[in-house]
């Protein structure tokens, strides 16, 4: 045993800081986040056909809803409604920390 009551007196197998490791509490720090309303954001997300609830549903719905359709191309990020959104409101904030 070791003066301080250890037991476990070898080399450390890792070194390092604990910042090191990647956990959900650590995650995103120093990257930079996508703003609420860009097209990766919490709420213009949702408009994407892909992953989002509104685009999606607008998208199984086709026709003019539809990503291509007269109605559904606008709200793409290049369409004049979805390309208004992301511009202005869109984008990435400062980076976390």
């Amino acid at each position: 045993m070791s003066a301080h009551g250890s037991s476990n007196t070898g080399a450390k197998t890792e070194t390092g800081m604990a910042s090191a490791t990647t956990t959900p509490a650590n995650a995103g720090i120093g990257n930079d986040k996508p703003k609420v309303f860009d097209a990766e954001g919490t709420i213009g997300k949702q408009f994407t056909a892909e992953n989002g609830a509104l685009g999606g549903t607008a998208q199984k719905i086709g026709g003019p809803l539809d990503k291509e359709g007269a109605i559904g191309k606008q709200f793409t990020t290049e369409g004049s409604i979805g390309g208004s959104v992301q511009n202005t409101l869109g984008g990435t904030k400062g980076r976390s920390n």
